[in-house]
């Protein structure tokens, strides 16, 4: 697929090109759509002829593939959050999808023929968790072993005479 030390450095290039040009922070439409591109010029060697943009109505997932449309939409949180190098891994596995989709092979998730292309491109599977979307575990109730002291934190309530400590057998006290 071509020379990993150029590609890389192509994209340094178009990533302090697009901080210089308006700050990536504020990307627009337009400038995705011209990131969209280029990736898929230098990672597929072919070109990109349809749309992408930016979907604020996507919340948990990095982006998705409207192979109806032929559409890329991004989640703009994941660039906020986490940065360029996170976007351009998205925008390389919805690349895939779209790639597969236009070629006519199967483009799903558990084909071989877009896991074989994801290897190929160095494109992730799955996208980081965003930090601003993560569960905080809540535990209501907190046990601790009265024998080596081990906690244990639960949401529901734990019969304390019929369970023990997993670690020692010891007895468990409820703390809050």
């Amino acid at each position: 697929m071509g020379n990993h030390y150029e590609l890389d450095l192509i994209f340094r290039l178009t990533i302090i090109h697009l901080k210089l040009e308006k700050g990536f922070d504020n990307m627009d439409d337009q400038q995705l759509q011209q990131l969209v591109s280029q990736l898929s010029l230098d990672y597929f060697k072919k070109p990109f002829i349809d749309k992408a943009c930016f979907n604020p109505r996507l919340r948990t997932t990095g982006g998705r593939y409207l192979p109806q449309q032929r559409k890329i939409e991004i989640n703009r949180k994941y660039l906020l959050e986490l940065g360029m190098e996170e976007l351009i891994g998205i925008i390389k596995h919805e690349l895939c999808h779209y790639h597969l989709h236009i070629e006519g092979k199967p483009f799903g998730h558990r084909d071989q023929e877009f896991r074989t292309l994801l290897k190929e491109t160095q494109s992730p599977r799955h996208c980081q968790q965003l930090p601003s979307e993560q569960r905080k575990v809540v535990s209501d109730h907190q046990y601790k072993c009265q024998q080596c002291g081990q906690l244990y934190k639960r949401k529901r309530k734990v019969n304390i005479k019929k369970y023990s400590c997993g670690r020692c057998k010891g007895k468990i006290k409820l703390v809050i």
